[in-house]
């Protein structure tokens, strides 16, 4: 009777060791060969935020980066190791938006799965699989104050402009396009 799980390769011993993030390195965060090669094994589990100011448009942001380079995308960030919910949200939050927010200010939308045909280097033929989170809430800000290192720039636009704008990446528009009428 064979003790390895049915389907899974036998257990080779690793050749070489990785080497230690640097004592730089926020906790939670991967060196880049390391995180590389967990984009290319794993999912990687994140929050998306649906903003909605009072006149009931959301926000989006012009990416700046892979894997959604180039398109507008709603802000949002992964999840860190042994990052509860909570605290995954305030610091994607306060990352993405520069704002702190109580986690209780955000109403959970659903679970999505994304799948990218490239990773965060914009690699192709290396694709990165999400579980996402997304999460919702009321807020005006002005877009002149809001970060601009993940988006180039932002907008306010209504749910169904969003859902039909060809410059608006896909993913972004199956939110509005769910609550379309």
């Amino acid at each position: 009777m064979s003790t390895e799980p049915l389907g899974w390769p036998p257990f080779a011993p690793p050749r070489a060791r990785c080497a230690p993030a640097p004592a730089t390195q926020p906790p939670g965060l991967l060196a880049e060969n390391d995180f590389r090669r967990a984009v290319e094994m794993l999912p990687l589990v994140s929050i998306d935020l649906l903003l909605r100011d009072a006149e009931g448009r959301y926000l989006t942001g012009l990416r700046s980066n892979p894997p959604a380079q180039g398109s507008w995308f709603v802000p949002g960030g992964r999840i860190r190791k042994n990052e509860t919910l909570p605290r995954a949200l305030q610091r994607i939050v306060r990352e993405e938006l520069g704002l702190t927010l109580p986690p209780q200010a955000w109403r959970p939308r659903g679970v999505y799965e994304h799948f990218y045909g490239t990773n965060f280097a914009g690699e192709a033929g290396r694709s990165t699989h999400y579980i996402v989170l997304a999460y919702e809430a009321e807020l005006t800000l002005d877009t002149a104050s809001l970060p601009l290192g993940q988006h180039r720039r932002y907008r306010w636009q209504p749910a169904a402009a969003i859902a039909a704008d060809p410059g608006a990446h896909p993913y972004t528009q199956a939110y509005f396009k769910e609550s379309a009428p």
